[in-house]
């Protein structure tokens, strides 16, 4: 097993993934989109926890006519974030890329929101469509910006600065399953008596030269929401319940890389997305792909943590 070209959610072929900042001074908030191939990918969805903000993920429940989304928003702003997603589904209907629909066009995209609100500008600084659509613009197949970046721009981590990060693995048989996170929890990522990073324990070889945090953890903030969002995704070919599975085990690599996790004031939301270009595991091999799924996780949390961590943290916020 090996990492991917690019170490990043954008090794599994088709998925292009772009960030967009919030308008307004002081704004610590942003939208990160991660777009699927025009005629869309596969997917599944794990929701875990009792105030997180989402929209069309009831549409990915096994049982429902839609098969396939075309993009998955990731978003700052709690529930005013989710406006975002209005401006990804437009430029999605100008490439005429969605559900059919008698007239044109419907795109389906997913979306969760992390709890930002307060933690730099203000009312005017709130995610909308052109903030989705820039994002959207910014889309690349390439090398994937982390940290403090995205929806992670005023993500906090047990008192430090969270983000976004980004893992890939390619199995022995060439498929490619790879995540990306947006993280935010009331959990630390760190081992308080090593400052090392707790998903760093599922690196590849040479991945992590220095899986340390140096920097000391600050009191943990006051009891408040927070939400940790991440997209799966993979290139064989999974049904929409596959996808789920694959977003189940997501949820395990986020226990592994953050303590504690899914408290009753924090939660997760993993997306599973599939692009079907490679076939379908032998029933043995989906250990193998789960296994994997878990670790790119674990890594991506890791990853998000090392790119953010310069960012000074005061009283459990990001400062500007």
């Amino acid at each position: 097993m090996r990492t991917g070209p690019h170490n990043a959610l954008t090794d599994v072929p088709g998925l292009r993934v772009g960030h967009a900042s919030a308008p307004g001074a002081g704004a610590r908030s942003g939208v990160t989109v991660v777009v699927a191939p025009p005629d869309g990918a596969v997917g599944g969805v794990d929701v875990r926890g009792a105030p997180q903000g989402t929209r069309e993920t009831d549409l990915l429940d096994p049982v429902r006519t839609v098969q396939r989304v075309h993009a998955v928003v990731l978003t700052g702003g709690g529930a005013y974030g989710l406006a975002a997603v209005d401006g990804v589904m437009q430029r999605l209907e100008e490439a005429a890329a969605g559900f059919a629909v008698p007239g044109g066009v419907v795109p389906i995209v997913p979306a969760a929101t992390v709890p930002d609100l307060g933690r730099g500008g203000g009312p005017g600084s709130r995610l909308d469509g052109p903030t989705g659509a820039a994002a959207f613009d910014a889309a690349a197949d390439g090398a994937v910006a982390q940290g403090s970046v995205g929806a992670g721009t005023g993500a906090v981590a047990g008192g430090l600065p969270g983000g976004v990060g980004t893992a890939s693995a390619i199995l022995d048989d060439g498929s490619v399953v790879a995540a990306l996170v947006v993280v935010d929890s009331v959990g630390s990522a760190v081992d308080p008596v090593s400052r090392t990073l707790h998903g760093a324990r599922a690196g590849l070889p040479g991945e992590f030269a220095d899986p340390v945090i140096d920097q000391p953890e600050p009191p943990p903030p006051a009891a408040g929401p927070a939400t940790t969002l991440a997209v799966v995704a993979t290139d064989v070919t999974l049904d929409k319940a596959g996808c789920a599975r694959l977003a189940t085990m997501g949820h395990d690599g986020l226990t592994r890389a953050l303590a504690p996790s899914e408290t009753a004031s924090d939660d997760a939301v993993v997306f599973g997305l599939s692009v079907a270009t490679r076939p379908a595991p032998a029933p043995l091999a989906f250990g193998t792909l789960h296994a994997a799924a878990a670790d790119v996780v674990s890594r991506a949390v890791a990853h998000a943590l090392l790119a953010a961590h310069t960012v000074p943290a005061v009283g459990g916020a990001v400062s500007d």
